[in-house]
């Protein structure tokens, strides 16, 4: 009979991060006041980069179509250049020496692939890209963090990542 525990690499799953120490999961919780914190902090600092610059936040021009339905113009300065922002700040903090954005640090928390180790920037992209998937699928992806055994998320499943208490 082999044990659920067992990996392919031929060590218990607490064995990949530390012999003594069992591997501790960030619970649903911990992860969405970190994501609170990350929003907020990205948030503010966008604002300030937006007034800097002169971007219109609020852009909402309408256009008419000929079907008499209004359509919201899509501005490149109000949603396109945040998401790059956001991109950048996760993957390079996932991936960078501390594993974790400043919200992740608040908490204890940090991201690390299945074995216990650092992400690549390329892993980082692919994890925070993910995370649309996640959201998409009216936030089950997110949800999943309650009853996987692990605490993953899709994104986390699809990145081969773990979020893990420091």
């Amino acid at each position: 009979m082999t044990d659920p525990n067992y990996g392919a690499s031929g060590q218990t799953e607490s064995n990949l991060f530390n012999d003594l120490v069992p591997v501790q999961y960030g619970s649903f919780w911990e992860r969405l006041a970190a994501a609170l914190i990350d929003g907020l902090i990205i948030g503010i600092a966008w604002s300030i980069i937006a007034s800097l610059l002169g971007i219109d936040l609020l852009d909402r021009t309408v256009i008419a179509s000929d079907s008499g339905i209004s359509m919201y113009h899509w501005s490149w300065g109000s949603r396109g250049v945040p998401m790059v922002i956001y991109w950048l700040y996760f993957a390079f903090m996932e991936s960078g020496p501390k594993q974790a954005t400043l919200g992740k640090m608040a908490l204890g928390l940090k991201v690390t692939n299945t074995h216990g180790q650092p992400i690549s920037f390329l892993n980082a992209t692919g994890r925070f890209f993910a995370k649309y998937l996640s959201a998409i699928i009216l936030f089950i992806g997110y949800l999943m963090v309650l009853w996987d055994d692990k605490r993953q998320g899709l994104h986390d499943k699809l990145a081969g990542t773990l979020v893990v208490k420091k």
